[in-house]
């Protein structure tokens, strides 16, 4: 296995984002109050572990060794079950999981920029800003971890924000470069207010201290924050699942920088042998499934029972199919990046096929050969 020398954290500057039609107001205006336990991107994270180890679903292959660095996000599905397992560990004998927590998917593609990552899940619009230019990485989307549905939304904290509409001139914190953030574009474009709202960009343990501060009025969140601050007194003013049904769908995938992703075709085949079990104990064994996602976001275990109600998650043959991997989404993915253009976000769409392109089913395909 080719490896390049591990790094403890990414670059921390933020990406650049120039929004020529949403307000943005700096994040460092909301910092009057302690807003510290932000989650450092990078850093190294030990599995809980509360749901046990599990035996590997396939041969384990010793043939893979070296150093492999992972990012991960506290987002319930496949990736959390195969970390609290072990699968990994147990499937690669011979190699060094390095698993980092990783706050948004606009970190991670930092982290594909600076070669201090091989594997790491970000959100579809994160990856097509990845994937256009200026920035243009060497990046393959190698699994979709969910279709995102309305455990990502966007919450108001005053009842008399009834609307979308109703959030003109009010301040919305949300992580830049994330599916959260492309679906709250979207919904402030079709509700007519796009340019009129204070839009900040925060990480999720930010707008968490922010709502609590009444820092903020809204915020567009992905479990687990969603459920804190629905604790708070929070209502639902729309959702991904009902942006996605306007033409405009998000999703969780697991990218690759794309040499680690030709150089080591046996791991992902492992790799994606062990997603696919996570899935498959989603849909067979919630319940089981569920204490594995728990003991990685510290929540109850019926917290999460209600949150996976909120994803769609793929099997194997699913994500090899024409509408995932198989090609569909890469066009999912340029449409994003348009969205992105318009929103001064990116500087150029590539053609379709490059998006096409950057998707690799071989490891999704081979779970079914074995």
């Amino acid at each position: 296995m080719t490896t390049t020398p591990h790094t403890n954290s990414p670059r921390t500057s933020s990406l650049r984002t120039v929004a020529r039609r949403t307000a943005v107001v700096s994040a460092a205006a909301l910092l009057v109050v302690g807003l510290g336990g932000c989650v450092k991107s990078g850093r190294p994270e030990q599995s809980r572990a509360i749901g046990g180890a599990v035996a590997c679903p396939v041969a384990p292959d010793p043939s893979v060794t070296g150093t492999i660095r992972i990012a991960w996000q506290e987002i319930p599905n496949g990736d959390l079950i195969v970390k609290d397992a072990g699968l990994l560990e147990t499937c690669l004998p011979k190699a060094k999981l390095v698993w980092s927590k990783f706050s948004s998917g606009g970190d991670v593609i930092q982290a594909f920029g600076a070669n201090s990552l091989d594997l790491g899940l970000l959100g579809s619009a994160p990856a097509s800003k990845a994937l256009s230019l200026p920035l243009d990485i060497p990046m393959r989307v190698v699994w979709v971890q969910d279709q995102i549905g309305a455990a990502e939304s966007l919450i108001a904290r005053e009842p008399s924000i009834k609307t979308i509409a109703d959030l003109k001139g009010k301040r919305i914190g949300v992580p830049f470069a994330s599916t959260a953030h492309f679906s709250l574009l979207t919904a402030l474009e079709k509700a007519g207010i796009a340019g009129q709202a204070q839009v900040l960009n925060l990480t999720p343990d930010a707008i968490r201290g922010a709502w609590l501060g009444k820092q903020i009025d809204a915020a567009y969140i992905w479990e687990p924050t969603l459920a804190e601050l629905h604790t708070e007194g929070a209502h639902v003013l729309t959702d991904s699942a009902r942006v996605g049904e306007q033409g405009s769908p998000t999703y969780d995938l697991s990218g690759a920088r794309a040499d680690f992703v030709a150089q080591n075709p046996r791991f992902f085949a492992v790799w994606a042998a062990a997603q696919d079990w996570a899935v498959r104990l989603l849909a067979s064994k919630p319940d089981e499934a569920a204490l594995h996602i728990a003991g990685q976001l510290g929540v109850p275990v019926e917290q999460v029972l209600t949150q996976i109600k909120g994803y769609q998650y793929f099997d194997a043959a699913a994500q090899a199919a024409p509408r995932l991997l198989g090609g569909q989404l890469g066009s999912d993915l340029r449409n994003t990046a348009q969205f992105l253009l318009s929103q001064g976000q990116v500087d150029a769409v590539r053609p379709v096929e490059a998006y096409i392109a950057a998707l690799y089913p071989d490891a999704a395909r081979s779970v079914g050969a074995r």
